[in-house]
């Protein structure tokens, strides 16, 4: 699955998808918490979740997929990837 994908699906597909998913009261969830339950349902799922963007890499060895959709600048949905 293709997080950008996710990210542009509409709330009403959002929501049957995370129906598909046996996600609880999601009919409840705001679209960014919808996401957030998808993606954590997905990952138990061992499911492959595919982002996009550049990697920064800190000093520590450890470092975050920056996107393009906020400049490639440290921003709540850069992804974290451990060393």
């Amino acid at each position: 699955m293709n997080l950008q994908e996710l990210k542009e699906k509409s709330p009403t597909d959002l929501l049957q998808f995370a129906e598909e998913l046996e996600i609880e009261n999601a009919s409840t969830l705001r679209k960014q918490d919808m996401l957030f339950a998808i993606l954590k349902q997905m990952a138990e799922n061992d499911t492959a979740i595919f982002g996009t963007g550049v990697l920064e890499v800190l000093q520590d060895g450890f470092g975050f997929l920056r996107s393009p959709e906020s400049n490639y600048l440290p921003g709540p949905d850069d992804i974290y990837v451990s060393p």
